[in-house]
């Protein structure tokens, strides 16, 4: 605990946390926040073309987006790890931050997997393989989900505790 309270304390964390400019807080997660709708918007994209909406559309054009959905993860993560400083103890507690964190790593994989299994050595004239289809249903569950916990830690307890009924 005592590593996470050093971090949250820092310059750098309190000035993020407590500075009332654009360039603080408010500015990080704004690059936070369009990153994720970057990453998330364009695997979602991908993902649903390949579950065969739209399916006129050619599938190997949509391999062009990777750079920018690698791009924006990029800035999504650095962002995050600042936006983590500011509230350290609170967030690296929360088994939601966790549960979200390991859905960002499986998409993540799956993300590299649909990149393997559909786009690498195929021609534009073949289907999508049921493997494909899996991988890209699987990274809608998995990016709406950690989107999902990641807005739920902003208002629910350091513990998630939430009430049904």
């Amino acid at each position: 605990m005592g590593l996470l309270q050093t971090i949250e304390s820092s310059a750098f964390s309190t000035w993020v946390r407590e500075n009332n400019s654009l360039w603080a807080y408010p500015g990080i997660l704004f690059m936070h926040v369009a990153a994720m709708a970057t990453l998330v918007g364009l695997s979602a994209m991908i993902a649903l073309r390949l579950v065969g909406f739209a399916p006129k559309l050619p599938v190997p054009p949509f391999e062009r987006f990777f750079p920018i959905i690698w791009g924006a993860f990029w800035i999504n993560a650095v962002s995050g790890m600042v936006l983590l400083a500011t509230d350290a103890t609170a967030k690296l507690t929360n088994p939601l931050f966790g549960a979200k964190l390991l859905l960002v790593a499986l998409g993540v994989v799956d993300m590299m997997l649909i990149r393997r299994v559909v786009f690498r050595g195929r021609d534009g004239g073949a289907d999508v393989p049921a493997l494909g289809k899996i991988l890209a249903a699987a990274s809608l569950f998995l990016w709406f989900g950690a989107t999902t916990l990641g807005r739920l830690l902003g208002y629910l307890g350091p513990l998630g505790n939430l009430s049904v009924g």
